[in-house]
């Protein structure tokens, strides 16, 4: 059996393949995420990161599955989603512009039946330059998100 179709066992190191994209744990996004944008400096491509929150989904869960393998099934094989404290999803999609993340954001509430979300979003290299700063700002403009009401996506201009 391919390690790629396989769930890995709960604590496990490594990534775990939803049909889709990737479910990583945070360790991993982070790494992961630092080397995307090392090698999107040099290959200058972009890279977008949204972090994003479902407060009430009507989804029924078929298989009993979380909504970050609800939302890695709507993801590209080459992003990644990882669940981090309070309910925060972060995406790492790679060669994704800030301008596309509307769209993408759309079509994965849409599929989920969401009836209440929050997102903040930033790029590489539009937003910032680092990791580390990416992951700030798609997180402060999802708390800003949320404070003004919720069902909207922010992103760093």
């Amino acid at each position: 059996m391919s390690t790629r179709s396989t769930m890995m066992q709960p604590g496990g190191f490594g990534p775990v393949f939803a049909r889709g994209g990737w479910i990583v744990d945070e360790a991993m996004f982070r790494l992961l995420l630092d080397l995307e944008v090392h090698k999107a400096r040099r290959l200058r491509y972009s890279v977008s990161i949204v972090s994003f929150m479902v407060e009430r989904s009507d989804t029924v869960s078929d298989e009993g599955s979380s909504v970050a393998e609800s939302v890695a099934r709507y993801l590209r094989g080459t992003d990644a989603v990882a669940s981090w404290a309070q309910g925060v999803l972060f995406f790492l999609l790679i060669d994704a512009e800030a301008s596309h993340l509307p769209a993408i954001l759309e079509r994965i509430t849409a599929r989920l039946q969401t009836v209440f979300w929050s997102a903040g979003g930033s790029s590489y290299p539009r937003t910032a330059v680092r990791a580390e700063d990416l992951l700030r700002q798609a997180l402060d403009l999802l708390t800003l998100a949320r404070n003004e009401g919720g069902n909207r996506l922010y992103v760093a201009s």
